[in-house]
């Protein structure tokens, strides 16, 4: 194992201070002080020495550091200019025979269109939580290379991304989710590990990649018919879909057609049967 030294809180607070930082809401700021919860997260993924990890929002570097213990490399992706210019310094001290495997980009994961370096082959982050969806979803959709990962995200979010069909948290995310591979909660992880202590608590959510269901219709056809089933959760999926297909006749048609009952409701069905139902609608969605 390379000759790393995790961060604690001494640590975090003192690079915080060198920086003159005071974590933010907005940026989703709480940064893990605990290295026994960093090397569980590593742990958790299954990450290797032939692996290339994608990382959002290092932040400090608490994950990162754990990351460059087991992981070949690291590209990390952070928005902020003074944590991306500190990070590279901070993974120097901490585990100079590591540094040349870090890789740091400063840009907002929502709108990166490349990562440079290898493809990546697993993410693994300490999601922002006010973003954590959207940036999971794009991700997964640019980098095919990602065959599996595990995010830190907000216990509610990380039940609605792991949730079947039936469930109450069942939605959007869970369904959109479900297209890139099986997803399962990984546990828990408590407040008293981040600095600042959050106001929530936190979930952790893993996946490993598989095949798209279907070649027939596109991910975006798919996502556009499950936007439009979930718009309205109390509606049945007749009246749900009925702009999409045209009539509520033609929307009752082509739920049948899927082998679907057309007074259903979208919490009700799981992925193949929304694809199912996009074969029958073939709607020219664009959404993510």
């Amino acid at each position: 194992m390379p000759d790393v030294r995790l961060l604690g809180p001494v640590e975090v607070r003192r690079i915080a201070a060198d920086l003159g930082l005071r974590p933010t809401k907005q940026r989703g700021q709480n940064f893990v002080i605990d290295p026994n919860t960093v090397r569980r997260i590593v742990r958790e993924a299954g990450l290797g020495a032939d692996d290339v990890v994608l990382e959002v929002g290092p932040g400090l570097g608490s994950l990162t550091l754990a990351l460059l213990e087991v992981a070949g490399s690291v590209t990390a992706i952070e928005v902020d200019p003074l944590l991306a210019a500190r990070l590279p310094q901070t993974v120097a001290e901490q585990a100079p025979g590591a540094a040349a495997r870090c890789r740091v980009v400063e840009a907002d994961a929502l709108r990166v269109r490349e990562v440079p370096g290898p493809p990546p082959t697993a993410l693994v982050a300490n999601l922002p939580y006010n973003v954590a969806v959207p940036v999971l979803l794009h991700l997964l959709a640019l980098l095919p290379s990602i065959a599996k990962g595990l995010v830190m995200v907000q216990a509610e979010v990380a039940d609605r991304l792991a949730a079947h069909p039936g469930s109450k948290v069942y939605g959007v995310p869970s369904v959109k989710a479900a297209w890139y591979g099986e997803v399962r909660r990984a546990g828990a992880i408590g407040r008293n590990v981040f600095w600042p202590a959050p106001n929530v608590d936190s979930g952790l959510v893993a996946w490993e990649r598989r095949d798209p269901p279907t070649t027939a219709v596109s991910r975006e056809q798919v996502f556009a018919v499950v936007d439009a089933a979930f718009a309205q959760r109390r509606k049945a999926l007749r009246g749900a879909l009925r702009e999409m297909a045209g009539s509520s006749g033609a929307a009752e048609a082509a739920l049948r057609a899927a082998g679907i009952d057309p007074l259903a409701r979208g919490e009700s069905l799981e992925l193949d049967a929304f694809v199912r139902l996009t074969e029958q609608l073939r709607p020219s969605g664009t959404t993510r």
